[in-house]
């Protein structure tokens, strides 16, 4: 007798076309899976050697030196039969006291010392300055295109090159704003600069979700406000903006992302490789914003491939690495809350 379960009445017999496409349907999971997994031990392997250089055992915990100071060399000798590690300026302090040291033999790494604290103010710097003038350029584009541009051949070809900058390389957008604004208009390499090459870079993507966020508004909205007397721009203001935010949000989030993640544009346009001076350590207020900075990204590419890699060097790239994800999720985070808070109070 058969131990086999009975079949199911509706259930359609096992076919060769059903199987193939079970198969499929298996490796496409199975592709999925694996590219996860891939992202799950490249972020793992970044978090677990990142966090031994942000985090310690012992008391306060966490590496302030490391998140407030700026890069320096790491000089390793021996002193008294101990290997010792010292950052360049306890370096110096130490052979002050002890002038033996500076008789003995000791080995020097570039920028395995010190912090990152620089690199975190420029990258904060570089990020909200650009999502400034790319959200402030690109909500005024796309109301232009969604509620004022009468639609014709004209307008469908602005549409289309916005959509073929999205995919311009970052490279390509480095080298427009070092022969724009940092040649032609003089700017040199500056935070301004830079602002506005990372602002043009996330420009079209800003648009493009702008405009079809102020699309998905209903025509009704417009409609009744123009009924009851309103001007076209008291509508767009008062009816249309405050519904299509939370869209408009999104498109900062994704602009935050490559935004922060840039090495290109910033490398010609606005980032220094070691700067002694704090963006507001300058003398005249417009001095802040004609001024290189140092920026998470760049400092990772330099420590990278720029100097000769060993051990202690390892420790900062993982642990720059570390809080460059930790400041962009910072970032991100904070948009994505004041994105679900607008859309909890403007529904229709």
């Amino acid at each position: 007798m058969s131990s086999a379960a009975p079949r199911h009445p509706f259930q359609s017999p096992p076919t060769a076309a059903r199987r193939r496409e079970r198969l499929i349907f298996g490796l496409f999971g199975g592709a999925t899976y694996f590219v996860l997994l891939c992202g799950a031990l490249v972020f793992g392997t970044i978090v677990y050697k990142g966090a031994g250089s942000v985090f310690q055992t012992r008391a306060p915990f966490i590496n302030t030196s490391f998140l407030t100071a700026a890069p320096e060399s790491l000089h390793v000798f021996e002193h008294d039969g101990r290997k010792m590690e010292l950052g360049d300026q306890d370096f110096r302090a130490f052979q002050a006291q002890h002038p033996e040291v500076a008789r003995a033999k000791s080995e020097s790494y570039v920028y395995a010392a010190g912090g990152i604290f620089p690199c975190i103010v420029g990258t904060v710097l570089l990020v909200l300055g650009a999502m400034t003038i790319a959200l402030t350029l690109g909500v005024a584009a796309a109301v232009y295109l969604s509620e004022y541009a009468r639609e014709g051949a004209f307008i469908r070809f602005i549409r289309l090159a916005i959509l073929n900058l999205a995919g311009v390389p970052s490279i390509v957008f480095g080298l427009f704003g070092f022969g724009m604004f940092v040649i032609f208009f003089g700017w040199n390499v500056s935070l301004l600069a830079g602002w506005f090459t990372l602002a043009f870079m996330v420009l079209p993507v800003v648009i493009t979700a702008s405009e079809e966020s102020l699309k998905a508004v209903p025509q009704g909205f417009r409609q009744g406000s123009l009924a009851l007397g309103a001007t076209k721009w008291q509508t767009i203001r008062k009816n249309v903006l405050p519904y299509a935010l939370p869209g408009i949000l999104t498109s900062s989030i994704l602009g935050i992302a490559r935004v922060a993640g840039e090495t290109a544009p910033i490398m010609f346009t606005a980032a220094y490789v070691v700067r002694d001076k704090l963006p507001w350590q300058v003398e005249r207020f417009t001095d802040f914003f004609f001024q290189g900075v140092m920026a998470l990204p760049y400092h990772i590419y330099v420590v990278s491939s720029k100097i000769p890699q060993n051990e202690y060097t390892e420790r900062v790239q993982y642990g720059t690495a570390f809080i460059f994800l930790l400041l962009v999720a910072a970032i991100a985070t904070a948009s994505i809350v004041l994105r679900n808070r607008l859309r909890s109070r403007y529904k229709w």
